[in-house]
């Protein structure tokens, strides 16, 4: 049974993980702050959707963990192992956003700063997995074997 669809699997993975977070933190965040009637309504609006994006996020990040994990040819072990520490790093940043930055958003505790710090650990996520689709696309070059 052919494979070769097989190894297109995890540049989708990093793809829908990188494009929901462009999505999400660049299009739909900004377009509720621009046309819902009330800052308050629109990060009511925007807390679910970034709880969402977490589900989304560690979701892909641990599937292309198991992925990255069962890589048996040497030249695509390499480029899996550093794109690892990128996955790994997306992750942990998704839980922080979701379970140490959010509560305090939600509490109102000093708003300006805790959106500072979420918007910036959202922002390092999205670099993070933009550095993992890149390495994988990158590992398209690497010559398949079936």
């Amino acid at each position: 049974m052919p494979t070769h669809w097989l190894r297109n699997v995890p540049q989708w993975i990093a793809a829908a993980w990188w494009g929901s977070l462009s999505t999400v933190g660049f299009f739909v965040v900004p377009m509720l702050f621009a046309h819902l009637p009330s800052p308050a309504m629109a990060g009511a609006m925007a807390g679910h959707l970034f709880s969402a994006q977490t589900v989304v996020s560690t979701v892909c990040g641990m599937v292309l963990l198991l992925i990255f994990r069962s890589i048996r040819v040497p030249e695509l072990a390499q480029q899996a192992q550093t794109a690892t520490l990128f996955v790994v790093a997306g992750v942990l940043l998704a839980l922080l956003v979701e379970f140490g930055v959010s509560p305090h958003i939600l509490a109102r505790d000093n708003l300006a700063l805790w959106h500072r710090v979420g918007s910036a650990m959202v922002f390092a996520q999205w670099v993070c997995a933009g550095v993992v689709f890149a390495k994988l696309v990158q590992r398209r070059e690497v010559p398949a074997s079936d």
